[in-house]
């Protein structure tokens, strides 16, 4: 009886994202042409810009404090454990499948970041607030959940924007360079294929600059001095890492970030967090303002995942095996590892002794690929079509998988 009911449980709030999901879908088809292509580009800006930052700053700053931090240590650590995991079985199903080279990098990319922000932004919440909930008075697993939640999108940043962007970014140049007749056959054959000479996938390896590396090779080849080719290597290095340091700093400097920022910030000051939470606080209504912008943020995602998905409807550009491995990926492997991660973690001591906050770590292990994947194709302008077919299978996976393994989940930590 107790499983039936957790499921009970589980299944009501995948029920509000889908109908909600749904009714997005409905506005951006054609019959009613209301959230048009533009219409869900705006609003997708704003949800960014304005409304998730407020819903990320108002749960961090009003509940989170310097010991918690301190206790939490242990979810970036899961993220990367899981993290290399799925990119290891993207990468083996690349090596298996062969595809495009234009999706190697979009199949290790959904492989290995999940949607750590969005998903558990909306099932958590959802979760606190029924009756049968497993994680106690639901105003305290609310703010506490969203706590989580905010941590754990500002944490998916950093992993999505470093590794995948590299990753996708790496594979749409490797595929818009095979289609140069200009260069010799067998690079372009090296190319075409993206491998390396030793077989490895290029596509996976940061890319250096450019312009570094004609300058690097100049200077090789004018000096046959073993110093100076030392040196040389030194500096191609030194400049990668440089590259790459900037890169991942451009990048994290996003709105939800520097929100969430700010809100560790308030939350571990005393001083700061009595003028901004305190009900006769001076900076209150700031908090208050915070609260009812962030209240838009989980309707309009939801409304715009139902529009985006839509266009992946009535292709079938891709192998059917490429879907199915990702599915299997992610949520059937992926949750298993999640399980045996947390548990280990839990025997060690590492963790708090918070049902929620384990919930909220194993349900990192079991949510769909990250919305921003879309956003990197639609940038580097390859794979949008597959993307979109990616998107629209591990969502309606996601339906069914998110119910069943967060039941398992509860029965885990309840």
């Amino acid at each position: 009886m107790r499983f039936w009911s957790l499921l009970a449980v589980a299944w009501m709030p995948v029920l509000q994202v889908l109908l909600a999901g749904l009714l997005g879908a409905c506005l951006a088809s054609s019959r009613f042409n209301v959230l048009t292509s533009d219409a869900r580009r705006h609003i997708n800006k704003v949800v960014y810009v304005v409304f998730v930052p407020s819903l990320v700053f108002s749960s961090l700053a009003g509940t989170v404090t310097l010991k918690d931090i301190v206790s939490w240590w242990f979810m970036p650590v899961n993220m990367g454990i899981i993290f290399l995991i799925g990119a290891a079985l993207g990468w083996l199903a690349v090596k298996v499948l062969r595809p495009g080279e234009h999706m190697q990098g979009l199949i290790v990319a959904c492989s290995s970041a999940g949607n750590w922000g969005t998903i558990p932004l909306m099932i958590v919440p959802a979760i606190c607030n029924e009756e049968d909930s497993p994680f106690g008075d639901a105003s305290t697993c609310n703010s506490l959940g969203l706590s989580y939640v905010s941590l754990s999108m500002a944490l998916g940043n950093f992993y999505i924007w470093t590794h995948s962007y590299s990753v996708m970014k790496r594979s749409a140049q490797l595929y818009k360079k095979s289609h140069n007749n200009h260069l010799p056959t067998n690079i372009r054959k090296e190319e075409n294929s993206g491998e390396d000479a030793n077989g490895h996938y290029r596509a996976f390896l940061p890319q250096p600059s450019g312009e570094f590396c004609e300058d690097v090779r100049s200077s090789i080849v004018s000096s046959g001095l073993p110093s100076n080719q030392l040196a040389s290597s030194y500096m191609y290095y030194l400049r990668r890492a440089k590259d790459l340091l900037v890169e991942m700093l451009n990048e994290l400097w996003s709105p939800p970030s520097v929100a969430a920022l700010i809100g560790f910030a308030i939350g571990t000051i005393d001083k700061l967090k009595s003028l901004v939470t305190e009900e006769d606080g001076p900076l209150r209504v700031v908090l208050d303002s915070a609260k009812l912008l962030g209240g838009a943020a989980i309707p309009c995602t939801v409304l715009i995942l139902g529009g985006n998905l839509t266009k992946g409807r009535g292709r079938t550009l891709m192998k059917p095996l490429v879907v199915v491995s990702i599915i299997a990926i992610r949520f059937a492997i992926l949750p298993a590892c999640g399980i045996g991660v947390v548990k280990a973690a839990g025997e060690l001591g590492f963790l708090p002794r918070s049902p929620l906050y384990h919930y909220v770590l194993l349900l990192q292990s079991t949510v769909p690929p990250a919305m921003s994947i879309g956003t990197m194709a639609q940038l580097f302008d390859v794979g949008e079509e597959e993307c979109s077919i990616v998107f629209l299978w591990t969502h309606l996976v996601a339906a069914m998988a998110l119910t069943l393994w967060s039941t398992v989940f509860m029965s885990l930590v309840s």
